[in-house]
């Protein structure tokens, strides 16, 4: 196959993500007002404990078995080293552009979780269905496809919802501690500044504690830093549902109990498999109707917008294309072409959309985010389809 044949496969599949996507964002629009905000709430918990739940769990429950989740095992590391480097870069980023601290969590946020729970389900089978794949017929191409997708919306949920949000919460209370402080030194420079240098002394002698003092309170920050990580996020539906998968797949009674023509209880699977179906088309339609924020938006740095899109679309797909190689050469992953694509995939999507999610939560940089996912997303048309491309080309 030429480079051309794998360009043509690569971009039929983001112009089918666009296309539905902008769909959403007509919707969205005033004067069309089908799409608007209550409509896309119960929409997005439609899909958060229905569809996505049910569609996890019947994706793996087919497709997942014991000898596929040791073959798999690297995929998990392969995420955590792409959340790690992107965050080194975000950190590097917010150091030369110097955003305000409202906005640090935001961009760190956008260039450590890529969206690795929507786009992967939308655009690996829409790959598999293209009619010269290079990853083989639709039916051979899915079934890999189906278990690699499930797997990697699972880590990636996990892994935002503690790495990305225990990084976004330390610096929204660092910027509240920040706010605090300058509202002191303001009311206090007024009528009581020598209590005020009375006090910043004590604070410095106060300072100067042993060496075990510093051990213990190092100690109480890394307690205190693993107990920020909102279990109650960890355990969503969708990962339930993953656990609820993960469990029938590899255990040989339940896959027969459930999964197949003859299985007694099947109508459980198909009923899951039908619900399932659902959250693609949903999905996107609301990933395009939340882009038209982006459009109300202005004033953020041109700077840090491309700086975040550098992070994702060029320094990331690049070192991910240096892992999957080295590790495929030292033996870490197998052969198979279409496992060391999606695994290079990993390295090279716009933020997830999670991070907005996140933003919202703490109540930092809401409007900002929404210019970053808008710009990021517009790029990311022909970003995906470039990687994407030389991924195939690379693998094949």
């Amino acid at each position: 196959m030429g480079f051309l044949t794998f360009f043509m496969v690569a971009f039929m599949p983001v112009l089918l993500t666009l296309l539905l996507a902008s769909v959403g964002l007509i919707f969205a629009m005033d004067r069309i007002n089908l799409l608007g905000p209550t409509v896309r709430h119960n929409l997005n918990n439609l899909v958060y404990y229905v569809f996505n739940p049910c569609l996890m769990a019947a994706y793996l429950a087919k497709t997942i078995s014991l000898d596929a989740m040791i073959e798999m095992w690297f995929m998990p590391v392969n995420i955590l080293i792409a959340f790690v480097i992107g965050s080194a870069f975000g950190w590097v980023l917010i150091k030369i552009t110097k955003p305000p601290p409202h906005l640090q969590g935001v961009v760190i946020g956008c260039c450590t979780a890529g969206n690795l729970r929507n786009l992967p389900h939308i655009l690996i089978p829409a790959i598999c269905n293209e009619p010269k794949s290079p990853f083989g017929e639709y039916s051979i191409c899915m079934v890999d496809g189906a278990a690699y997708v499930s797997i990697t919306m699972a880590v990636a949920g996990i892994y935002t919802w503690s790495y990305v949000y225990i990084i976004m919460k330390r610096l929204a209370e660092k910027n509240n501690e920040v706010d605090t402080h300058h509202s002191v030194v303001t009311i206090g420079s007024s009528s009581e500044a020598s209590d005020l240098t009375e006090t910043l002394l004590n604070s410095t002698v106060g300072g100067l504690v042993s060496m075990s003092e510093k051990i213990e309170n190092g100690a109480l920050r890394f307690i205190n830093t693993l107990t920020s990580i909102n279990l109650r996020m960890l355990f969503t539906p969708t990962n339930i549902g993953v656990i609820t998968g993960l469990v029938i797949g590899v255990a040989p009674f339940l896959k027969n109990l459930v999964v197949g023509s003859n299985a007694p209880l099947r109508i459980i699977y198909s009923a899951s498999d039908i619900l399932g179906g659902t959250t693609v088309p949903c999905v996107t339609l609301v990933l395009g109707a939340n882009l038209l924020k982006g459009l109300r938006r202005s004033g953020l740095s041109a700077l840090l917008i491309i700086g975040v899109i550098m992070v994702r679309f060029v320094a990331l797909p690049l070192l991910g294309i240096v892992v999957v190689r080295a590790a495929h050469h030292l033996g870490m992953v197998g052969p198979k072409p279409f496992y060391r694509f999606v695994l290079m995939f990993q390295f090279a999507v716009p933020p997830a959309m999670q991070v907005g999610t996140i933003s919202q939560l703490f109540e930092t940089g809401e409007g900002e985010c929404s210019v970053i996912m808008l710009w990021t997303y517009i790029v990311a048309t022909l970003a995906v389809t470039f990687w994407s491309t030389l991924f195939m080309w690379l693998v094949i």
